[in-house]
């Protein structure tokens, strides 16, 4: 596995999905996100015991995972911090505009 991007920075290796793994790489990518981590993850394993079944806590592992790869990643990060912000002001460039099949999909009864 390689652990550099494509423009030349050094990645952390992408961890394993295991929760002691992700808390370890996301203390190096984005160490400020770690209380919000753990929120997550004891209301995860609540909501495992109550629900008597481990989908919360597989849920929270993939949505971790998934924040570690884009945290870890530089060219990624950029492209969702760009993504979100365009969200939230209501802007779309023209490649992000949907195509006109899922416009006629989502028109559809």
């Amino acid at each position: 596995m390689s652990t550099r991007a494509d423009h030349g920075h050094g990645l952390i290796p992408r961890p394993e999905p295991t929760p002691e793994a992700l808390r370890a790489a996301l203390a190096v990518v984005a160490p400020g996100r770690l209380a919000e981590m753990q929120s997550g993850k004891d209301e995860a394993f609540a909501k495992a015991v109550q629900w008597q079944s481990l989908s919360p806590v597989q849920s929270w592992v993939l949505l971790r995972a998934r924040e570690v790869e884009i945290a870890r990643r530089p060219d990624l990060s950029t492209r969702c911090t760009h993504a979100r912000a365009s969200l939230e002001h209501g802007t779309r460039s023209s490649r992000s505009r949907p195509c006109a099949t899922w416009a006629r999909c989502r028109t559809r009864p």
